[in-house]
């Protein structure tokens, strides 16, 4: 391999106390993306951002930060075989990536890991943890949605990215990561918030492509006078959006231009998408979820299904459409009513809080299959019902290796056996990773 540029550091981190530079090796990477390595002079842990394991790197430690503290990378001395060139040109002043620096095959590694040590962790040993499947790896440009920091900062506005650890707002020129009609609204919006109120600490301007046109959700900080009202209608006529809505001071969002409904096809219905709704990444990660789904449902036996913290039905309408009867319950009642309103037979959507009152044994001895994804605190009182009275067959769906494996364990100890286990990354380049499981008694 050519010998690389030495590495000096990621222009816009966070600057941390400083202390003397240090050389150290760097052992692995943590799960949010920093490689760790012990400090020679006294076994201190740093967490350095943009380094490899295996790379001996000089180091300016600072701030504490758990166990440990935070490092400003200063150079890499040996860089590790894995080492590319980061393909954007933001990477290091940009905080949404944190690992362009990492080759393919070894992020798609390291992601798998970051599975398996969270099982292992939960008590899971070398036989389980070896069935992990290789990670799904999802290319960049697929992202159908993207949350954007919106400020008012020197003296104008600006729409980006956070930089590391820091509230400042990085403008971005160019993004690999959204679809190509994604961002193309990235410029105009930029334009349109700079005759608003903005937020005095900063917000978000998420966009979300949908069937039927993008769904934009803006955060001000003041109600908008009559002449901003319009400014944005004509924004979203111009635009062709079928939706722009506003959030005013950490509000619920509130229509400001509805030209038609933001739909999206499941199972091959349009289903209405609630203001600020969840929706996967990805068309093609919530493809490769679903496929997974249902292959692992059609080996239950014929009968109802529960989809819990089902959303708008990203499993139950595909579920319903291979000929299941299918029970929804969701927490977020905009997104029940969404389904409710299909008035499709032989799928039900209830309005319930599963954090609060899990389905019990008299309530999930009707189901052939159950399915469950749950937000990031995972689903621990949901998890201990179906361990204690839950079908042959559960199907989990996760965002978060950490509380996947916690909840697997609880099903394990039920008496269920981990069939199979799918890291997706519909993430690339962060330090994220989904997992479907397929568990059965």
């Amino acid at each position: 391999m050519a010998q690389k540029k030495p590495y000096r550091g990621r222009r816009g981190q966070k600057r941390a106390t400083p202390g003397a530079p240090t050389s150290v090796v760097v052992d692995t990477i943590g799960a949010r993306g920093d490689g760790i390595a012990t400090r020679p002079d006294g076994g201190e842990r740093l967490y350095i951002p943009g380094v490899l394991p295996g790379e001996r790197v000089t180091v300016r430690p600072g701030e504490p930060r758990g166990d440990g503290r935070a490092a400003r990378l200063e150079a890499v001395e040996a860089a590790a075989p894995e080492r590319v060139e980061p393909p954007c040109p933001h990477f290091g002043r940009c905080g949404g990536c944190a690992l362009q620096h990492m080759a393919p095959e070894a992020l798609a590694a390291w992601k798998r890991d970051l599975v398996v040590q969270a099982l292992a962790r939960r008590g899971f040993g070398p036989e389980q943890t070896g069935g992990v499947a290789a990670t799904l790896s999802l290319p960049a440009g697929t992202r159908r949605r993207a949350t954007f920091a919106v400020k008012g900062q020197g003296g104008g506005a600006v729409l980006g990215f956070n930089a590391r650890a820091s509230h400042a707002v990085v403008p971005i020129e160019g993004c690999l990561l959204p679809t190509e009609p994604l961002w193309a609204l990235v410029a105009p919006l930029r334009g349109l918030i700079r005759a608003l109120p903005l937020p005095r600490k900063g917000g978000d301007c998420a966009v979300t492509l949908t069937d039927t046109g993008a769904d934009v959700v803006l955060d001000l900080g003041a109600e908008p006078d009559l002449e901003t009202r319009e400014r944005l209608a004509a924004f979203a006529a111009e635009h062709d959006l079928a939706r722009l809505s506003l959030r005013i001071d950490g509000g619920p969002p509130e229509p400001a231009a509805a030209r038609r409904l933001p739909e999206v096809r499941l199972g091959g219905r349009l289903v209405a998408l609630p203001a600020g709704g969840f929706l996967q990444p990805s068309r093609e990660g919530e493809a490769a979820l679903v496929d997974h789904v249902l292959r692992a449902v059609e080996t239950a036996p014929r009968g109802p299904v529960a989809d819990l913290f089902g959303g708008i039905g990203t499993f139950a309408l595909p579920l319903h459409a291979a000929g299941r009867v299918v029970h929804l319950a969701e927490g977020a009642a905009e997104a029940v009513g969404a389904v409710s309103a299909l008035g499709l037979d032989g799928l039900t959507a209830e309005h319930r809080d599963l954090f609060e009152r899990p389905l019990g044994a008299k309530e999930l001895k009707r189901f052939a299959a159950v399915v469950f994804d749950p937000p990031r605190a995972g689903a621990q009182a949901q998890a201990a019902e179906l361990a204690a009275h839950g079908p042959g067959v559960v199907v989990a769906v996760s965002c978060n290796p950490a509380t996947f494996a916690r909840d697997a364990r609880l099903l394990v100890d039920g008496g269920y056996a981990m069939e199979s286990v799918l890291p997706v990354d519909q993430f690339p380049w962060a330090a994220h990773v989904e997992v479907v499981a397929v568990f059965r008694r």
